[in-house]
């Protein structure tokens, strides 16, 4: 039979083994399997400077802990750097935020050019995300109201071969499909900045029809 000192040895190992698997603050206790817990990558939101931390662990052979995931290349080996002040996402096809006025018409086609070549992938994209957004409007030609069912519907919206429109530049119509011009609602929320400047250079080629 199993004698009370065995019996208080084994129940304190017991009480041991329970305590050590406990998280309290920065101590995340016993963990099983930790190398499903610790990944190799960088992690933004974590930081662990010490080299030997999970060295017991580590099978790698750049003699650093399995645990330690801090980036040399950074300052301070920061994991992520805090980006600047105001800093926007910056897609390189047009100045971000747009901040151009609404009814700055004329300092969008003076100060706006196109960033996208007129390829033929473009223009065939472009001419795409047209029938997707404009041609319920506007026609397959770009003859608004002037030809078709659509001027049964929409009368009055004006052709872009017209006198009025056709020598338009890319920064107006990009300005335009923007923020909306009379009867025309702002497109800017729904089509992004280079699907636009891709449905200009198809609009231009309207222009010339």
């Amino acid at each position: 039979m199993m004698s009370s000192i065995q019996k208080y040895f084994y129940a304190l190992v017991a009480i041991s083994v329970l305590a050590s698997c406990s998280a309290d603050g920065d101590n995340p206790g016993v963990e099983y399997a930790p190398q499903m817990y610790h990944t190799k990558p960088y992690e933004p939101l974590s930081q662990i400077t010490n080299e030997e931390a999970g060295d017991w662990l580590s099978s790698d052979e750049d003699s650093l802990g399995e645990f330690y995931n801090s980036n040399p290349f950074n300052p301070h080996n920061m994991t992520m750097r805090k980006p600047a002040d105001n800093t926007v996402r910056y897609t390189g096809t047009a100045p971000l935020p747009y901040e151009i006025p609404k009814d700055s018409f004329d300092l969008a086609a003076r100060t706006l050019s196109n960033p996208i070549d007129s390829t033929d992938a473009i223009i065939t994209q472009g001419r795409a995300l047209y029938d997707r957004f404009c041609l319920h409007c506007h026609g397959p030609e770009g003859k608004g109201g002037e030809t078709g069912t659509v001027g049964k519907v929409f009368a009055g919206i004006t052709s872009y071969s017209s006198m009025g429109v056709k020598d338009k530049p890319a920064g107006h119509i990009f300005h335009v499909i923007t923020h909306g011009k009379g009867r025309m609602g702002a497109h800017g929320s729904q089509i992004s900045q280079e699907e636009r400047w891709k449905i200009v250079r198809y609009v231009q080629i309207l222009q010339k029809k």
